[in-house]
């Protein structure tokens, strides 16, 4: 306890102490005394109705556990399988028909829909990039990606001949989007006065640089500029044109980082703290010269009554915290423990939005006076009301409003996706997000029915009967609670940045689906995402989706029946997870990164998160549990992938390799993620992962 300074009982780390002392409770106008006394309360309060509800997780794991081990040998019986989740509480009562009662919700969220970005909040940086990327440049998009259906740029300066197959791309776009009443935007010569529309509702003003349009609720500026060495060329004087693209961004302090202790929740609070005030900024060297980032003002513009306005020029701001798995030693509890993570997380993350909501910010992130937050990793509805309850407090210890922090439910545990419905209506009032996350809920898919058998291999879990069931109940049941028009239906994360192509083709089915909102890797994929809903009206598609999928889909456990890998295939399989898990985990271990482009087994780059490393690691350790594999044969992937991983990251003079240092803290956490995996509270990598990384950092 030396390293901490006490607070009404609490003892702190002495950086988050000073945070909340010298740059948030003197602007919010709270004395600091009574805010540790009453933070001290809901720690009291709550910590103990925490533990509690991961006991009752590991309950009902026991019980799943022995109910398929009693039966191991014998066919699957759906119908008593579901009873018996009924009989021990693991499925509830669904709630009669409601509508959410969530009010204050900014349009981004509620009437919008657009592209989401989740950046780790460790990295300023990426940080600024994220929040920045409200609007994208559609030129630089295609003339620096594949999403262009032309030869790549030559090296050596610009390439016009890349050039002026984008100006083209962009005018076919323009003419599906905002068509001219006569004629093609490859005709135009003149925008300096006003352009007749096919429907002039469509024009919405002009700023400074150009006309602004507006499509399915997004808008369009195309730049003007003769002077500019593209506009110069264009016959218009088009030099640009902009796309209104992440209108939501998540400020993640949860899988996209590594933080574990109490310098890592500092920098963590004090970025969102940076980018909630306004203030926060990163310099560095780009191109040889010094750059400095800071946050882009709002875009002003002159309306068609000639009435100034303007639009935002960031991305709205949520914050994603911890789950209820993980203490942090940043923050003991009067009898020496550590506090849960996620009420730390809750009290500090929102006593920071309060500033918003108080008004002491250069720009404002919620014009509606909220302050939104991302749960994540959720077990069913008593987690859900848990969490209604500590925002509650917090709102009270704050001076808040009741409900002006608003949450997002993510849909990746296999309890909520069963009780999905329960869950929303138990933070009915507040709710305005829910999502679907292939990774984390597959890893918890496979915890949970751990004990039934060996799973069907990973690639073929993206066909199982499961995951269509989870993907459509999750839309179907959201509309039905009526968040169409007042919250987010989100789904997952395009992984790869470097295969825009197969993006534009592919995430569309998104909105397809029924989703406002869709989770991609980059600025530029947010721009370039954002095309996708000026061809599709989501609200549209929405009014004309069926009913949710039954229960029993759901339920189906993607067992391998009958099954008979060769030798060759089960290598394959633990060569893709072994490589996948190492090179990641060698990143998080050994250099604190917890999100970052990282090659795959055939060296595409995905960016990933600590979500890769749930499934991965489940698979494998399922694998070896039912003897589909063993041990040796584990050691013997994981050791080659250790080369592969070495020669992937040779260029990083960071990079401490893995070959030969296997008593190094990256590989000891890699095998103890997959020969500990059946023994991990819910398949979660938090716990092994925190423990390796605090040696690292200790060595």
């Amino acid at each position: 306890m030396s390293d901490k300074i006490e607070r009404a009982g609490l003892q702190v780390h002495p950086a988050l102490a000073t945070l909340l002392e010298d740059d948030v409770l003197p602007v919010l106008g709270r004395d600091a005394g009574a805010f540790w006394r009453g933070f001290a309360a809901i720690a009291e309060r709550f910590a103990p109705r925490n533990r509690a509800l991961l006991q009752r997780r590991e309950e009902l794991q026991a019980q799943i556990d022995a109910w398929h081990r009693e039966r191991r040998g014998r066919p699957h019986d759906a119908a008593a399988y579901r009873a018996f989740l009924h009989d021990i509480g693991y499925l509830v009562e669904e709630p009669g028909a409601f509508t959410i009662g969530t009010r204050d919700v900014d349009a981004e969220i509620a009437t919008m829909a657009g592209p989401q970005l989740v950046v780790p909040v460790l990295n300023a940086r990426f940080l600024l990039n994220a929040a920045n990327a409200r609007w994208g440049s559609l030129y630089d998009a295609f003339y620096g990606t594949d999403a262009l259906d032309a030869p790549p740029p030559r090296p050596g300066g610009y390439d016009a001949e890349r050039g002026a197959a984008v100006i083209a791309r962009v005018r076919q776009f323009l003419d599906q989007a905002v068509p001219l009443a006569a004629g093609s935007w490859s005709e135009v010569t003149d925008l300096s006065d006003e352009i007749a529309l096919a429907d002039p509702a469509q024009y919405a003003g002009r700023t400074g640089r150009g006309p602004l349009f507006v499509n399915n609720g997004l808008h369009i500026e195309v730049v003007i500029d003769r002077d500019h060495p593209v506009g110069r060329d264009d016959r218009a004087g088009i030099a640009d044109v902009m796309l209104e693209s992440a209108l939501t961004t998540i400020c993640d302090c949860e899988d996209s980082v590594a933080a574990v202790d109490g310098e890592d929740k500092a920098l963590a609070y004090r970025n969102w703290l940076g980018v909630i005030r306004g203030d926060l900024s990163e310099s560095f060297e780009k191109g040889g010269r010094r750059v400095t980032r800071a946050l882009a003002g709002d875009v002003a513009f002159t309306a068609p009554d000639g009435n100034e306005r303007s639009l935002p020029g960031r991305s709205l701001l949520f914050v994603r915290n911890v789950g209820h798995l993980m203490t942090s030693p940043a923050i003991a509890l009067p009898g020496g423990e550590e506090m849960p993570e996620g009420i730390m997380d809750a009290v500090f993350t929102a006593a920071i939005g309060a500033l918003d909501v108080g008004g002491h910010t250069r720009f404002g992130n919620s014009r509606t006076g909220s302050i939104y937050i991302v749960k994540p990793k959720m077990h069913g509805p008593e987690e859900c009301t848990f969490t209604n309850d500590l925002f509650d407090a917090v709102e009270d210890l704050l001076g808040l409003g009741r409900h002006t922090i608003k949450v997002g439910v993510m849909d990746e545990e296999r309890r909520t996706s069963a009780n999905l419905a329960a869950c929303i209506h138990a933070v009915k009032d507040r709710i305005v997000f829910i999502n679907t996350g292939f990774l984390d809920r597959t890893g918890d898919e496979i915890h949970t029915s751990m004990q039934a058998g060996p799973m069907i291999r990973k690639g073929a879990m993206k066909a199982s009967a499961w995951l269509d069931a989870y993907e459509r109940r999750n839309v179907a049941i959201g509309l039905a609670c009526g968040l169409s028009g007042k919250a987010q239906i989100g789904k997952g994360m395009w992984a790869a940045p470097d295969m825009m192509a197969d993006m534009m083709e592919q995430k569309i089915g998104h909105l397809e689906a029924g989703a406002n909102t869709a989770w991609v890797p980059s600025p530029t994929a947010a721009t370039l995402h954002a095309l996708h809903y000026h061809r599709k009206d989501v609200f549209a598609v929405q009014r004309e989706l069926g009913g949710a999928p039954g229960l029993d889909a759901l339920l189906t456990i993607p067992l391998a029946d009958g099954a008979n890998w060769s030798d060759e295939e089960v290598r394959e399989e633990l060569d893709n997870n072994a490589q996948g898990l190492l090179g990641y985990v060698v990143r998080w271990i050994d250099q604190g990164v917890g999100c970052s482009k990282v090659p795959d087994i055939h060296d595409v780059g995905l960016m990933e998160d600590r979500a890769t490393l749930r499934i991965s690691s489940q698979h494998m350790a399922n694998w070896l549990l039912h003897g589909v594999c063993t041990r040796e044969q584990v050691m013997d992937s994981l050791r080659r992938m250790a080369a592969k991983v070495d020669a992937q990251n040779a260029g990083d003079p960071a990079y401490v390799p893995l070959t030969g240092n296997e008593d190094g803290p990256a590989f000891r956490a890699a095998c103890d993620l997959v020969f500990k995996g059946v023994e991990q509270p819910s398949g979660y990598t938090e716990p092994l992962l925190h423990h390796w990384r605090a040696v690292a950092k200790r060595g």
